[in-house]
Protein backbone atom coordinates (compact mmCIF):
# COMPACT_ATOMS: atom_id res chain seq x y z
CA UNK A 1 0.00 0.00 0.00
CA UNK A 2 1.18 3.52 -0.74
CA UNK A 3 0.11 6.30 1.36
CA UNK A 4 0.44 9.84 -0.50
CA UNK A 5 1.47 12.60 1.67
CA UNK A 6 2.05 16.38 0.59
CA UNK A 7 3.62 18.62 2.93
CA UNK A 8 1.56 21.06 4.69
CA UNK A 9 2.87 23.91 3.34
CA UNK A 10 1.88 22.22 0.33
CA UNK A 11 -1.35 21.81 1.00
CA UNK A 12 -1.97 25.35 2.22
CA UNK A 13 -1.15 26.79 -0.79
CA UNK A 14 -3.39 24.96 -2.65
CA UNK A 15 -6.00 25.56 -0.15
CA UNK A 16 -5.25 29.98 0.09
CA UNK A 17 -3.44 30.12 -3.74
CA UNK A 18 -0.28 32.17 -4.13
CA UNK A 19 -2.73 34.90 -5.95
CA UNK A 20 -3.15 38.00 -4.28
CA UNK A 21 -7.24 38.59 -5.52
CA UNK A 22 -7.75 34.58 -4.18
CA UNK A 23 -6.15 34.97 -0.66
CA UNK A 24 -7.97 38.08 -0.26
CA UNK A 25 -11.05 35.74 -0.87
CA UNK A 26 -10.04 33.58 1.14
CA UNK A 27 -9.29 36.18 4.18
CA UNK A 28 -13.29 36.94 3.91
CA UNK A 29 -13.91 33.51 6.02
CA UNK A 30 -14.76 33.69 9.45
CA UNK A 31 -11.96 32.84 12.03
CA UNK A 32 -13.33 29.86 12.80
CA UNK A 33 -13.72 28.56 9.51
CA UNK A 34 -10.02 29.31 8.40
CA UNK A 35 -9.36 27.77 11.29
CA UNK A 36 -10.94 24.33 10.90
CA UNK A 37 -9.57 24.43 7.05
CA UNK A 38 -6.30 24.87 7.93
CA UNK A 39 -6.23 22.45 11.55
CA UNK A 40 -7.38 19.99 8.98
CA UNK A 41 -4.51 20.51 6.88
CA UNK A 42 -2.40 19.17 9.78
CA UNK A 43 -0.48 15.30 9.03
CA UNK A 44 -2.25 12.59 11.18
CA UNK A 45 -5.80 14.93 11.65
CA UNK A 46 -8.36 12.19 12.25
CA UNK A 47 -10.98 13.82 10.00
CA UNK A 48 -8.74 14.15 6.44
CA UNK A 49 -6.08 11.53 6.27
CA UNK A 50 -3.85 10.85 3.53
CA UNK A 51 -4.75 9.00 0.16
CA UNK A 52 -3.34 5.10 0.19
CA UNK A 53 -3.56 3.53 -2.90
CA UNK A 54 -3.83 -0.38 -2.90
CA UNK A 55 -2.81 -1.76 -5.81
CA UNK A 56 -1.73 -0.26 -9.62
CA UNK A 57 -5.63 -0.88 -10.58
CA UNK A 58 -6.64 2.22 -8.23
CA UNK A 59 -7.51 5.89 -10.04
CA UNK A 60 -4.36 7.53 -9.69
CA UNK A 61 -1.54 5.06 -10.91
CA UNK A 62 -3.69 4.39 -13.94
CA UNK A 63 -5.09 8.28 -14.68
CA UNK A 64 -1.75 10.29 -13.95
CA UNK A 65 -2.64 13.54 -14.07
CA UNK A 66 -1.72 16.85 -12.15
CA UNK A 67 -3.49 17.92 -9.05
CA UNK A 68 -6.32 20.55 -8.73
CA UNK A 69 -5.56 23.14 -6.64
CA UNK A 70 -8.12 25.84 -5.93
CA UNK A 71 -6.26 28.78 -8.46
CA UNK A 72 -6.04 26.02 -11.14
CA UNK A 73 -10.05 25.47 -10.32
CA UNK A 74 -11.02 29.29 -10.02
CA UNK A 75 -9.14 30.16 -13.16
CA UNK A 76 -10.65 27.51 -15.49
CA UNK A 77 -12.34 28.97 -17.62
CA UNK A 78 -15.07 26.26 -18.21
CA UNK A 79 -16.02 25.60 -15.06
CA UNK A 80 -19.51 26.14 -14.23
CA UNK A 81 -21.02 28.34 -11.10
CA UNK A 82 -24.59 29.16 -10.41
CA UNK A 83 -26.62 32.57 -10.59
CA UNK A 84 -29.89 33.45 -9.41
CA UNK A 85 -31.65 32.02 -12.87
CA UNK A 86 -29.49 28.99 -12.78
CA UNK A 87 -29.87 27.81 -9.18
CA UNK A 88 -31.52 24.44 -9.53
CA UNK A 89 -30.00 20.74 -9.84
CA UNK A 90 -32.54 18.48 -11.21
CA UNK A 91 -32.93 14.77 -10.87
CA UNK A 92 -34.29 12.69 -13.75
CA UNK A 93 -34.82 8.92 -13.07
CA UNK A 94 -34.58 6.47 -15.77
CA UNK A 95 -36.36 3.19 -15.93
CA UNK A 96 -37.47 1.51 -12.58
CA UNK A 97 -36.03 1.45 -9.54
CA UNK A 98 -37.74 -1.02 -7.29
CA UNK A 99 -41.27 -2.93 -6.45
CA UNK A 100 -43.37 -0.69 -6.82
CA UNK A 101 -44.18 3.51 -7.34
CA UNK A 102 -43.84 4.06 -3.80
CA UNK A 103 -40.41 2.45 -2.83
CA UNK A 104 -38.79 4.54 -6.05
CA UNK A 105 -40.27 7.88 -4.74
CA UNK A 106 -38.52 6.89 -1.32
CA UNK A 107 -35.28 6.19 -2.65
CA UNK A 108 -35.12 9.04 -4.85
CA UNK A 109 -36.67 11.75 -2.54
CA UNK A 110 -33.82 9.94 0.01
CA UNK A 111 -31.56 10.95 -2.79
CA UNK A 112 -33.05 14.39 -3.44
CA UNK A 113 -32.86 15.67 0.20
CA UNK A 114 -29.38 14.11 0.74
CA UNK A 115 -28.14 16.37 -2.27
CA UNK A 116 -29.57 19.23 -1.30
CA UNK A 117 -27.74 19.15 1.92
CA UNK A 118 -24.49 18.46 0.37
CA UNK A 119 -24.85 20.82 -1.61
CA UNK A 120 -26.10 23.29 0.50
CA UNK A 121 -27.49 26.27 -0.40
CA UNK A 122 -28.86 25.26 -4.33
CA UNK A 123 -32.34 24.12 -4.82
CA UNK A 124 -32.66 20.22 -5.85
CA UNK A 125 -35.89 19.43 -7.95
CA UNK A 126 -37.27 15.55 -9.04
CA UNK A 127 -38.50 15.57 -12.58
CA UNK A 128 -41.23 12.81 -13.13
CA UNK A 129 -39.82 9.53 -13.84
CA UNK A 130 -39.03 8.29 -17.94
CA UNK A 131 -39.00 4.81 -19.49
CA UNK A 132 -35.95 3.52 -21.05
CA UNK A 133 -37.81 2.95 -24.35
CA UNK A 134 -38.39 7.40 -23.93
CA UNK A 135 -35.13 7.96 -24.12
CA UNK A 136 -34.86 6.07 -27.61
CA UNK A 137 -31.00 5.17 -26.76
CA UNK A 138 -29.03 2.22 -27.98
CA UNK A 139 -28.59 -0.45 -25.56
CA UNK A 140 -26.70 -3.83 -25.71
CA UNK A 141 -25.84 -7.01 -23.35
CA UNK A 142 -22.46 -6.98 -21.88
CA UNK A 143 -20.10 -9.95 -23.04
CA UNK A 144 -18.89 -10.66 -19.60
CA UNK A 145 -21.87 -10.21 -17.13
CA UNK A 146 -24.38 -10.75 -19.47
CA UNK A 147 -26.82 -7.94 -18.61
CA UNK A 148 -28.31 -4.86 -20.33
CA UNK A 149 -26.49 -1.84 -20.63
CA UNK A 150 -27.46 1.42 -22.03
CA UNK A 151 -25.26 3.62 -23.87
CA UNK A 152 -24.50 6.33 -21.73
CA UNK A 153 -23.27 8.99 -24.26
CA UNK A 154 -27.07 8.72 -25.88
CA UNK A 155 -28.83 9.12 -22.68
CA UNK A 156 -26.66 12.44 -22.08
CA UNK A 157 -28.04 13.92 -25.84
CA UNK A 158 -31.79 12.64 -23.80
CA UNK A 159 -31.09 14.85 -20.90
CA UNK A 160 -29.16 17.94 -22.97
CA UNK A 161 -32.81 18.11 -24.60
CA UNK A 162 -34.75 17.77 -21.25
CA UNK A 163 -32.93 20.37 -19.46
CA UNK A 164 -34.94 23.08 -17.32
CA UNK A 165 -34.32 26.32 -18.22
CA UNK A 166 -33.14 27.71 -14.65
CA UNK A 167 -31.13 24.54 -14.38
CA UNK A 168 -27.51 24.90 -12.85
CA UNK A 169 -27.59 21.31 -14.09
CA UNK A 170 -29.67 17.46 -14.92
CA UNK A 171 -28.53 14.57 -13.52
CA UNK A 172 -29.80 11.15 -14.94
CA UNK A 173 -30.02 8.03 -12.44
CA UNK A 174 -30.57 4.62 -13.55
CA UNK A 175 -30.68 0.96 -11.91
CA UNK A 176 -29.04 0.17 -15.38
CA UNK A 177 -25.90 -0.78 -15.99
CA UNK A 178 -24.20 2.18 -18.54
CA UNK A 179 -21.61 1.78 -21.15
CA UNK A 180 -19.39 4.83 -22.83
CA UNK A 181 -18.81 3.46 -26.16
CA UNK A 182 -18.58 -0.67 -27.59
CA UNK A 183 -14.57 -0.75 -26.21
CA UNK A 184 -15.23 -0.32 -22.63
CA UNK A 185 -16.75 -2.46 -20.38
CA UNK A 186 -18.74 -0.54 -18.22
CA UNK A 187 -18.44 2.68 -16.46
CA UNK A 188 -20.27 4.45 -13.44
CA UNK A 189 -21.62 7.33 -14.87
CA UNK A 190 -20.35 10.37 -17.20
CA UNK A 191 -21.03 13.82 -17.23
CA UNK A 192 -20.49 16.87 -19.86
CA UNK A 193 -19.14 20.48 -17.41
CA UNK A 194 -20.14 22.20 -20.61
CA UNK A 195 -23.42 21.23 -20.96
CA UNK A 196 -24.20 20.65 -17.13
CA UNK A 197 -25.73 17.00 -18.00
CA UNK A 198 -24.65 13.61 -16.17
CA UNK A 199 -25.64 10.23 -16.09
CA UNK A 200 -24.82 7.58 -13.40
CA UNK A 201 -26.26 4.02 -12.71
CA UNK A 202 -26.22 2.43 -9.16
CA UNK A 203 -26.72 -1.20 -10.50
CA UNK A 204 -23.19 -2.30 -9.42
CA UNK A 205 -23.50 -0.68 -5.96
CA UNK A 206 -25.90 -3.77 -5.43
CA UNK A 207 -23.80 -6.46 -3.61
CA UNK A 208 -24.68 -9.33 -5.56
CA UNK A 209 -24.04 -7.64 -9.25
CA UNK A 210 -21.11 -9.51 -9.57
CA UNK A 211 -22.48 -12.65 -8.49
CA UNK A 212 -23.08 -15.54 -11.32
CA UNK A 213 -26.08 -15.78 -9.70
CA UNK A 214 -27.01 -12.00 -10.02
CA UNK A 215 -30.75 -11.67 -11.00
CA UNK A 216 -30.22 -9.07 -13.53
CA UNK A 217 -28.06 -11.60 -15.91
CA UNK A 218 -29.49 -12.77 -18.99
CA UNK A 219 -29.05 -15.73 -21.01
CA UNK A 220 -26.20 -15.71 -23.40
CA UNK A 221 -28.04 -16.87 -25.88
CA UNK A 222 -30.67 -13.45 -25.81
CA UNK A 223 -30.77 -11.56 -29.26
CA UNK A 224 -31.05 -8.17 -29.17
CA UNK A 225 -33.33 -6.08 -31.90
CA UNK A 226 -33.03 -2.55 -32.09
CA UNK A 227 -35.98 -0.81 -29.96
CA UNK A 228 -36.99 -3.65 -28.42
CA UNK A 229 -37.76 -2.15 -25.05
CA UNK A 230 -39.51 -4.94 -23.64
CA UNK A 231 -36.71 -6.34 -22.34
CA UNK A 232 -36.84 -3.21 -19.88
CA UNK A 233 -40.10 -3.84 -18.55
CA UNK A 234 -39.79 -5.42 -15.10
CA UNK A 235 -36.37 -5.68 -15.48
CA UNK A 236 -34.19 -6.66 -12.20
CA UNK A 237 -33.63 -3.65 -9.80
CA UNK A 238 -31.59 -4.22 -5.97
CA UNK A 239 -33.36 -4.14 -3.13
CA UNK A 240 -32.87 -0.19 -1.49
CA UNK A 241 -30.77 -1.10 1.29
CA UNK A 242 -28.63 1.40 3.63
CA UNK A 243 -25.52 0.26 2.20
CA UNK A 244 -26.81 0.98 -1.71
CA UNK A 245 -28.06 4.25 -0.14
CA UNK A 246 -24.89 5.16 0.56
CA UNK A 247 -23.42 4.26 -2.49
CA UNK A 248 -25.71 6.45 -4.47
CA UNK A 249 -25.48 9.20 -2.49
CA UNK A 250 -22.20 9.10 -2.69
CA UNK A 251 -21.79 8.61 -6.44
CA UNK A 252 -24.61 11.18 -6.80
CA UNK A 253 -22.69 14.00 -5.04
CA UNK A 254 -19.06 13.08 -6.49
CA UNK A 255 -20.46 13.42 -10.09
CA UNK A 256 -22.08 16.37 -9.39
CA UNK A 257 -18.42 17.83 -8.46
CA UNK A 258 -17.28 17.26 -11.81
CA UNK A 259 -20.15 19.66 -13.18
CA UNK A 260 -19.17 22.83 -10.72
CA UNK A 261 -15.38 22.06 -12.11
CA UNK A 262 -13.97 20.40 -9.30
CA UNK A 263 -11.62 17.21 -11.11
CA UNK A 264 -10.57 14.15 -8.87
CA UNK A 265 -8.85 14.67 -5.67
CA UNK A 266 -5.04 14.23 -5.13
CA UNK A 267 -4.54 16.23 -1.83
CA UNK A 268 -6.35 13.96 1.14
CA UNK A 269 -9.07 11.63 1.40
CA UNK A 270 -12.07 12.83 0.15
CA UNK A 271 -15.16 11.76 -1.95
CA UNK A 272 -13.99 13.93 -5.08
CA UNK A 273 -11.46 10.78 -5.02
CA UNK A 274 -11.20 8.94 -8.47
CA UNK A 275 -12.38 4.95 -8.12
CA UNK A 276 -11.58 2.18 -10.84
CA UNK A 277 -13.38 -0.48 -8.68
CA UNK A 278 -16.15 -0.61 -6.06
CA UNK A 279 -13.49 -1.37 -3.90
CA UNK A 280 -12.05 1.74 -4.40
CA UNK A 281 -15.09 3.80 -4.75
CA UNK A 282 -16.19 2.31 -0.99
CA UNK A 283 -12.86 3.51 0.41
CA UNK A 284 -13.62 7.07 -0.39
CA UNK A 285 -14.92 8.90 2.51
CA UNK A 286 -18.62 10.45 2.47
CA UNK A 287 -17.43 14.46 2.53
CA UNK A 288 -15.23 16.57 0.58
CA UNK A 289 -11.25 17.52 1.87
CA UNK A 290 -11.10 21.36 2.80
CA UNK A 291 -9.18 22.39 -0.46
CA UNK A 292 -12.80 20.68 -2.45
CA UNK A 293 -14.82 22.13 0.10
CA UNK A 294 -13.61 25.97 -0.48
CA UNK A 295 -13.63 25.14 -4.27
CA UNK A 296 -17.83 24.51 -3.70
CA UNK A 297 -18.05 27.51 -0.86
CA UNK A 298 -16.68 29.34 -3.67
CA UNK A 299 -19.33 28.09 -5.96
CA UNK A 300 -22.45 28.50 -3.85
CA UNK A 301 -21.28 30.60 -0.63
CA UNK A 302 -22.67 28.65 2.29
CA UNK A 303 -21.41 28.70 5.62
CA UNK A 304 -19.32 25.53 6.05
CA UNK A 305 -21.26 25.37 9.76
CA UNK A 306 -24.39 25.14 7.95
CA UNK A 307 -23.97 22.40 5.51
CA UNK A 308 -22.72 20.30 7.95
CA UNK A 309 -25.80 20.47 10.01
CA UNK A 310 -27.85 20.32 7.28
CA UNK A 311 -26.45 16.77 6.45
CA UNK A 312 -26.62 15.94 10.29
CA UNK A 313 -30.26 16.48 9.95
CA UNK A 314 -30.81 14.20 6.69
CA UNK A 315 -28.83 11.82 8.80
CA UNK A 316 -30.96 12.04 11.92
CA UNK A 317 -33.96 12.75 10.12
CA UNK A 318 -36.91 10.14 9.64
CA UNK A 319 -38.07 9.39 6.14
CA UNK A 320 -38.27 12.37 3.76
CA UNK A 321 -40.22 15.47 3.00
CA UNK A 322 -43.34 13.66 0.84
CA UNK A 323 -43.16 10.14 2.66
CA UNK A 324 -42.45 11.39 6.42
CA UNK A 325 -43.28 8.20 8.39
CA UNK A 326 -41.13 5.67 6.06
CA UNK A 327 -37.76 4.30 8.08
CA UNK A 328 -34.63 6.05 6.47
CA UNK A 329 -31.97 3.10 6.59
CA UNK A 330 -28.86 4.86 7.54
CA UNK A 331 -27.23 2.23 9.09
CA UNK A 332 -24.52 2.72 6.86
CA UNK A 333 -24.45 6.77 7.59
CA UNK A 334 -22.83 6.29 11.26
CA UNK A 335 -19.46 6.93 10.84
CA UNK A 336 -19.85 9.98 8.67
CA UNK A 337 -22.97 11.42 11.52
CA UNK A 338 -20.05 10.82 14.14
CA UNK A 339 -17.43 12.54 11.57
CA UNK A 340 -19.82 15.10 11.50
CA UNK A 341 -20.48 15.73 14.79
CA UNK A 342 -16.52 16.30 15.55
CA UNK A 343 -16.41 18.85 12.96
CA UNK A 344 -18.95 21.08 14.30
CA UNK A 345 -17.30 20.40 17.21
CA UNK A 346 -14.48 21.79 16.03
CA UNK A 347 -16.11 24.65 14.45
CA UNK A 348 -18.06 25.78 17.60
CA UNK A 349 -15.02 25.22 20.02
CA UNK A 350 -13.26 27.80 17.69
CA UNK A 351 -16.52 30.44 18.46
CA UNK A 352 -15.60 30.09 22.30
Amino acid sequence: MQVIEHPVEKLHSALRSTRKELIEMYEKYSKEEKSFLEGCLIPGDSLFGPITIHSDSDWIPSHPEAPQDFLSFYSNPYRSTPNNDHKTIYIQTIGSFGEGAGITEQYVEWLREYCQAFYYGLVVKLLPPVTVASTNCTFRVNSNSYNLQLHAGELLSFLKKKKPKDAFCIVGITMIDLYPRESWNFVFGQASLTEGVGVFSFARYDDDFYKRSYAGRLKKAVRLEPGNYALFQGYYTPPITSKLLLRSCKTLTHEIGHIFGVQHCQWLQCVMQGSNHLEESDRRPMDVCPICLRKLQSAIGFKIADRYKALLCWIETEGGASVPHSGKPTQSFQDFRQWLCKCLNILQDEMF
